[in-house]
């Protein structure tokens, strides 16, 4: 048996070395190799060139984009080398066009033939793997169209079952001559004959959404490969007459890209990132929860991924501006790194935890305690290792603990509740942050509290006394947070917020200063009226029963330099304050001094020092605190405005929404995104927020909240992603299609306006259907409710006998 060093050099022992290159004209878009890949095409928004791979270099050997005019048509979405000809490319640009080049004319520009067929943007161009002449194209416009190179117009249409084809490839093995396969937006895969452009041959629903790009094995004639948005890789066998089945899924970090299969190495397959991860990984898909291998390299997603017809070398291409040449033997391997632990949990609260002997997880279980009780597995569970893979191998044991409390189990019930009692929109910042910090706080996530009392001290206005006993200090930038005890509910409205250069005059006049805006709370050890008597109106009793249990939250006093020369805690012998001040509001916000006479400054004025560390200053310091101890309350002042800009803490609110969906609590993002709305305008870049509003769509969509994921997608206008906000304009209506020619009917009535015939009939007893009509929104056959019931009872397939299996639920 091999050795895993022995195995190890066998994939390292290749020619090559890793390096790369930078285009300066901007991202790359695409990439494609010629046969003996010794040459690189790189096409995109700004580039189009053509790379020679040397031993330690790549050298640049044209450049395509020239001419006096550059219009859209150098603008590429996808480029194509031919297999079968060098000299041979072909380009999809943004604006529809599909475009060859011919790299032998001796021209300086080197476009040979336009096709304009398309309406929108075309996503890929494939060649036939042996004809010369064949291009495919498949466009955002829902068609896919078959070019003759020697025609000026395309041979063939064929057409989709959704607004958009995101890829096309051509069944490389000859057995398939004429089969070639194309993913869509709604997430079926069609695979079509070239001989009938009418209708698909078979097709299926691969993934939840839409499906980015296809492979198929350049060995294994029957394996297809399929990823999309879902974030998963999957491998479908396809035979002749046989049901489609799935034979293996990768479940990734991010939405998928690009992939493609490494050569002579049947279980491998290579994936890049739409979004977020920016690294290439190399699964094994008998190993799907860990790559066999990454390439970190890139500092931006990767866009294109090409084998050199060696399973150790490939190239990649970056929104980065450079491409990349890898070589394994410098690839990471995650698995040797990789926690030799295991824990997970399901909706019923039972916990499984899996660790390795040498790390004591060998030990005896014990039988359990509290709620949980655990049950140590056999060890015929156990997976046998197989020689030939080149994974290391731990031995682990693996031991589940029941919930025995099954009324009451260990499930998301905060996130259901948090997302049916958040407040988003519709009133006041500081009031949605108050309230989603109560919902927070009532289901006991302290941290999301926190969040929300801080984004609203931020961005809802500085240097307001906060009911919650949270108050700002203009003068030295700081949080105070207090705390009290026994009956002094006064207390919080009675903090005074000075300035360390005001003076013993200064205090002394701002003693008979009024407060302005702070009312007083009555205490309820004290006699009189029921209600007390104030000025502002208060809040309602609802909201300061919500917030009592925060009152009781100790803090920290924090102090400038001089000042405090101990902990004062005595709030008991502060003197009661209500004998000297009249709780109505002045005339005046600010009552006025004695006239300021102008005069010039005395020269005992010009030699005082200003320096924050002079001896009178620190005097006056001194004496403002022995005032302040003494009973003397300050008068507030407001927050200059100008003090702190709420523009320096946007990026460090978006780094904190960063972390909190790197957590998993996309919640938490979406709703602080929503809620802020302005405040992070251009702060985020407009794919992730796409990202992860859709995240938490699809995570309100698993817990059935469906009325929460519908206002989610209507307030993603607030925030600039208008991807998000046409999902309701796109899901609510349904169209179905014609059972004759698959045209989408979109208008009323059950007549097709392209084949004129009628689509209700029962693909079971071939009668018109009265009354209320069920269809397979896979193949758009349907019929009576009770034929089709009886049909799907022994059979699996239509009743039309279109080979599609159809299920009634």
């Amino acid at each position: 048996m091999a050795t895993l060093k022995e195995v190890r050099d066998r994939v390292m022992g290749s020619m090559g070395r890793t390096m790369y290159t930078h285009v300066a004209e901007g991202p790359i878009n695409a990439l494609s190799t010629c046969k003996d890949g010794s040459q690189v095409v790189l096409a995109g928004r700004n580039v189009f060139k053509i790379y020679g791979i040397e031993d330690e270099e790549f050298t640049e050997r044209a450049n395509l984009r020239v001419g006096r005019k550059l219009s859209l048509n150098f603008s590429c979405a996808d480029v194509a080398w031919h297999q079968l000809d060098d000299n041979l490319l072909a380009t999809a640009a943004t604006n529809g066009a599909v475009i060859t080049w011919n790299l032998s004319k001796s021209s300086r520009s080197k476009q040979d033939q336009v096709f304009t067929e398309h309406k929108r943007t075309v996503n890929k161009v494939c060649f036939h793997p042996t004809e010369l002449h064949v291009l495919l194209s498949g466009s955002q416009d829902g068609t896919v169209k078959l070019f003759d190179l020697r025609k000026k117009e395309s041979a063939s249409t064929f057409h989709g079952r959704s607004e958009s084809v995101r890829d096309v490839q051509f069944n490389p093995h000859r057995d398939y001559y004429f089969s070639f396969a194309s993913t869509h937006e709604n997430g079926n895969v069609l695979l079509w004959d070239l001989r009938r452009p009418d209708k698909a041959e078979r097709f299926f629903t691969a993934h939840s959404g839409p499906v980015f790009c296809c492979d198929f094995h350049p060995d294994d004639k029957s394996w297809l490969a399929t990823a999309g948005r879902d974030k998963a890789i999957k491998v479908w066998e396809v035979v002749p007459y046989k049901q489609i089945q799935e034979v293996h899924c990768v479940q990734t970090i991010a939405s998928v890209g690009r992939i493609k299969w490494r050569p002579q190495r049947r279980y491998h397959i290579a994936s890049c990132s739409l979004l977020v991860d920016f690294s290439i990984n190399i699964w094994d898909i008998r190993r799907p929860y860990i790559p066999f291998a990454a390439f970190e390299e890139h500092r931006d997603v990767t866009t294109g991924i090409t084998w050199r017809q060696d399973p150790h070398i490939f190239l990649s291409c970056s929104k980065d501006c450079t491409v990349y040449q890898h070589v394994f033997r410098d690839a990471k391997r995650p698995a040797d790194h990789a926690n030799p632990m295991g824990l997970c949990f399901n909706v019923k609260g039972d916990i499984s935890f899996a660790a390795s002997e040498a790390l004591g997880g060998g030990g005896r279980a014990k039988g359990g305690s509290g709620m949980y009780a655990s049950t140590r597995l056999p060890s015929f569970f156990r997976k046998n290792p197989d020689p030939t893979e080149q994974f290391r191998s731990v031995n682990s044991n693996l031991s589940v603990f029941t919930n025995r409390n099954r009324e009451n189990p260990t499930a998301m019930d905060w996130f259901v509740k948090t997302a049916e009692n958040y407040c988003l929109t519709g009133r006041p910042l500081s009031e949605l942050c108050e309230h989603n910090a109560r919902v927070a706080r009532q289901l006991g996530r302290h941290q999301i509290v926190q969040t929300w009392l801080m984004l609203k001290l931020i961005f809802a206005g500085l240097g307001a006394v906060s009911d919650k006993g949270v108050v700002t200090s203009p003068s030295l930038g700081r949080i105070v947070s207090l705390s009290t005890t026994g009956g002094q509910g006064d207390l919080l409205d009675r903090v005074s917020q000075h300035n360390e250069t005001s003076t013993v005059t200064d205090m002394q006049e701002a003693k008979s200063t009024e407060p302005p805006g702070i009312t007083k709370e009555k205490d309820p050890s004290e006699p009189g009226d029921a209600e007390p008597k104030s000025a502002l109106p208060q809040p309602p009793a609802t909201d300061s029963a919500a917030h009592a249990d925060l009152t009781h939250v100790h803090g920290d006093f924090f102090f400038g330099d001089g000042e405090g020369g101990g902990a004062y805690n005595d709030y008991d012998s502060l003197p009661n304050m209500d004998h000297i001040q009249d709780w109505t509001l002045p005339g005046e916000a600010f009552q006025p001094r004695h006239e300021i006479i102008d005069r010039n400054p005395s020269p005992e004025e010009l030699d005082r020092p200003d320096s924050p560390t002079s001896i009178n200053e620190s005097e006056t310091v001194s004496l403002s605190n022995e005032k302040f101890l003494k009973g003397t309350v300050l008068t507030p002042t407001p927050m200059n405005p100008s003090f702190l800009d709420v523009r320096l803490l946007a990026p460090l609110v978006v780094n904190m929404l960063h972390q909190y969906a790197e957590q998993g609590d996309v919640q938490m993002t979406v709703s602080v995104m929503i809620v802020l709305g302005d405040h992070l305008k251009d702060q985020v870049e407009e794919q992730i927020q796409e990202h992860w509003l859709m995240s938490y769509v699809d995570m309100l969509g698993c817990f059935k909240l469906w009325m929460v994921a519908t206002e989610i997608v209507k307030l993603s206008y607030l925030i600039g992603v208008p991807s998000v906000g046409t999902l309701n304009q796109n899901s609510t209506s349904i169209h179905s299609n014609c059972n004759h020619c698959s045209k989408p009917l979109t208008q009323k009535g059950w007549l097709c306006t392209r084949c004129q015939k009628l689509v209700n009939t029962c693909s079971v007893c071939h009668h018109v259907v009265k009354g209320l009509y069920v269809w397979c929104q896979g193949c758009s056959h349907g019929g009576h409710i009770h034929h089709i019931q009886e049909w799907l009872r022994t059979n699996q397939q239509c009743p039309a006998g279109c080979g599609h299996c159809c299920q009634y639920t």
